[in-house]
C-alpha cells in the first residue's frame, strides 16, 4: 500500500521514459595522438589551413578545494601550441618571451574567445598574476593574427609583432562565452575572480571576490591591424537568468532564418549550488528562456557541435561528456546533485515550431572525459558565418567534421571532495569526428522529461521507503498521478485536484510489495510525464 503525505508546494518530479526517434545523423569518435601534444583543459584556440592555435588553459585536472593548491602556478600552460593534426607535427613557444601582461593573461584558464577572419581575440581568463601578486581575471582584450603567430612559431622567430593587448576593465570575464550575431560581439555571462579559490567561502582563509555578470555584455570591436577600439552598446542585464559561467553557448540559427545562440545550462543557480536547467536563446532582438524545454544532460562546459538543416528547419546541437546533475543509467534518469563526471554524449534539437528537445546518443564518451574540451571543425566545411555547420550541404555517407582535444580525464564519477590532484588530469587524448549521414542506423532515445514542461523528478532513484515527487506547472491545471508495474498494472492512482501555477513537491511513503520496478506517470492537464523508478 501507499501512504501519500502532501508536504509543500515546490518544484517537480522527473520523468524519463525513453522514447526513441530515427537519427538525424550518427555520430563516430576515432581516438588519435598527434606527436608532442600533451594534456590540456579549458583552452583557447584558433586555426588556419588545418593547423590550430593553442594558447592558455590548464595542464592539470580537477581543481583542489585547498587555496593553497587551487589553481597553482604549476599547472599554468606557459606556452603557445602549434598542432597540423593531419601531418601528425606539433611546435611549442615559450610565452617568457611576451611582455609580462600579455604573458601572463595568455596563460590564464578559462579565456573566452572568437576567431574573426585570421584573428583570434581573446578576453578575460582567470590566473595568477606576478604582476598584481595575486590570482586575479584579466581585465584584457588580446589580439593574435593567427597565420602570422603560427608561421612565427614554426620557424622561432619573434612572436611580439603578431599579439596586441589592450585595457577594458569591462573584459575581466572568466567563464562566460563570446560569440557574434552579426556585427556585434555578445559576451555571454562568467564572472570576475580575484583571489584563490575557497570552497569554504568568500570570507575564510584568504577570502576572494566574485561577482557574475549576471549580463549579456554587447560590443562593437574596431581593428585596422594596428590599433583596437571596442564600442560598447547597452548591455543585457538579467540576475536571474544569466547568472551562469563555466557552460556552453552554442552559436545557432533560429527558426526565422536568423543568427542567434543559446545558452545552456551553466552553473550554479543563485539560490541553490546547482546547475541550470533552463537554457536562454540569444538573438540580436534580446534574449528569452526557452520555454517548454529542461537540459538534463551535459550542464558544464565540453566540447560541443552546432549543426543546422535549411530543409528540415531543424537546429542540432551536441554535447561531449562533461559534468551534469544527470545522467543514464539502464534507462533511468539518475539524479547526482553532487554533480559527477559523466561520459553522456547528447543531442539538443530545436524543431521548426521552436521546440525543443533533448536526446540521448547511443555512443558515448570511452571514460569519463570531455569537460573543458573543445571541438576543433574542419575548416573547410560547409559553415554559416557564425560556424554552425550546414548539415543539408554534407554530402557523402560518411565525413569527418573535426577533432575533439583535451579536458579533464576523471578516474571517477565524484572526485571533487576526496580531490588529491591525482584523481583527474588534463587529457591529451585527440578525437577524429566522423558524421554519418545516409547510412545511419542508431537510435537516439528522447528524454521526455526534457520537453514536457513539467520538470517532472521522482528521487531518489534507485530508491528505498521514501520518495520526493516535485513537479512544476505553467498554469493551472488538474493533476494526477498512476503508479504501475512493468506490465502496465495499475498498482494506484491519486487525483490532487487542480493545483496552482508554479512549483509544487509531494513526499511519499511507500510499501511497494517486492516490486522491483515501478512506473511513474504524471499527468497535468493534457501534459504527462512518465519515470522508470527502481525500487531497493
Amino acid at each position: 500500500m501507499f501512504r501519500f503525505i502532501f508536504v509543500f508546494y515546490s518544484l517537480l518530479f522527473v520523468s524519463l521514459f525513453a522514447q526513441a526517434q530515427n537519427a538525424p545523423f550518427d555520430i563516430q569518435l576515432t581516438p588519435i595522438s598527434i606527436k608532442g601534444v600533451g594534456g590540456l583543459q579549458s583552452f583557447a584556440f584558433g586555426q588556419h589551413e588545418g593547423k590550430w592555435l593553442v594558447v592558455g588553459g590548464r595542464l592539470d585536472g580537477l581543481h583542489r578545494r585547498q587555496p593553497f593548491a587551487s589553481f597553482d602556478i604549476a599547472g599554468h600552460n606557459t606556452q603557445i601550441y602549434v598542432v597540423d593534426p593531419e601531418n601528425n607535427q606539433s611546435w611549442t613557444a615559450s610565452l617568457d618571451v611576451l611582455p609580462p601582461t600579455i604573458k601572463e593573461q595568455l596563460s590564464a584558464t578559462n579565456l573566452e574567445f572568437y576567431q574573426e577572419g585570421n584573428m583570434l581575440y581573446i578576453i578575460g581568463g582567470y590566473g595568477y598574476s606576478a604582476t598584481s601578486a595575486d590570482h586575479i581575471t584579466y581585465p584584457n582584450l588580446t589580439a593574435i593574427d593567427i597565420p602570422k603567430l603560427i608561421f612565427a612559431i614554426q620557424n622561432d622567430l619573434n612572436l611580439e609583432p603578431y599579439i596586441r593587448q589592450i585595457y577594458d576593465e569591462k573584459m575581466a570575464v572568466t567563464g562566460g562565452y563570446l560569440h557574434k550575431i552579426y556585427d556585434t560581439y555578445y559576451l555571454v555571462g562568467g564572472q570576475k575572480f580575484i583571489g584563490r579559490y575557497n570552497p569554504m567561502g568568500p570570507n575564510n582563509g584568504p577570502g576572494f571576490i566574485q561577482e557574475y555578470t549576471n549580463a549579456i555584455r554587447k560590443f562593437t570591436i574596431h581593428d585596422d591591424g594596428i590599433t583596437i577600439k571596442i564600442k560598447h552598446l547597452p548591455e543585457i542585464y538579467d540576475r536571474t537568468n544569466l547568472h551562469r559561467r563555466d557552460y556552453n553557448v552554442a552559436a545557432q540559427i533560429m527558426p526565422d532564418g536568423q543568427e542567434g545562440m543559446t545558452a545552456f545550462s551553466g552553473v550554479f543557480q543563485e539560490t541553490v549550488d546547482l546547475p541550470f536547467l533552463t537554457c536562454v536563446n540569444i538573438d540580436s532582438s534580446g534574449h528569452e528562456i526557452q520555454q517548454g524545454f529542461n537540459q538534463y544532460y551535459n550542464h558544464y562546459h565540453c566540447a560541443h557541435i552546432p549543426i543546422y538543416s535549411t530543409d528540415e528547419n531543424e537546429m542540432h546541437t551536441l554535447f561531449f561528456g562533461g559534468i551534469a546533475q544527470y545522467f543514464d543509467e539502464n534507462g533511468v534518469l539518475v539524479k547526482d546533485d553532487n554533480v559527477p563526471f559523466v561520459n553522456t554524449i547528447a543531442r539538443v534539437t530545436r524543431h521548426k515550431d521552436g521546440s525543443m528537445a533533448e536526446y540521448k546518443l547511443p555512443v558515448s564518451m570511452p571514460a569519463l572525459l570531455g569537460a573543458g574540451s573543445e571541438f576543433i571543425p574542419k575548416d573547410d566545411l560547409p559553415m554559416y558565418e557564425n560556424g554552425v555547420l550546414k548539415l543539408d550541404e554534407i554530402t557523402k555517407d560518411t565525413t569527418m567534421i573535426g577533432y575533439i582535444y583535451g579536458g579533464i580525464s576523471s578516474s571517477a564519477p565524484n572526485i571533487f571532495f576526496i580531490n588529491t590532484g591525482t584523481q583527474s588530469s588534463a587529457s591529451s587524448q585527440v578525437f577524429k569526428v566522423h558524421l554519418i549521414k545516409n547510412k545511419r542506423t542508431s537510435i537516439h532515445d528522447v528524454n521526455v522529461q526534457s520537453q514536457n514542461g513539467l520538470g517532472m523528478l521522482v528521487f531518489p532513484n534507485p530508491s528505498d521507503d521514501q520518495l520526493t515527487i516535485k513537479f512544476d506547472l505553467q498554469s493551472k491545471a488538474e493533476v494526477r498521478l498512476k503508479v504501475t508495474d512493468l506490465q502496465g498494472k495499475i498498482l494506484n492512482t491519486f487525483n490532487w485536484g487542480h493545483l496552482s501555477s508554479g512549483a509544487h513537491q509531494f513526499n511519499i511513503s511507500e510499501d511497494f510489495d517486492n516490486q522491483n520496478i515501478l512506473i511513474f506517470q504524471l499527468q497535468a492537464g493534457d501534459k504527462i510525464s512518465t519515470q522508470k523508478v527502481i525500487i531497493k
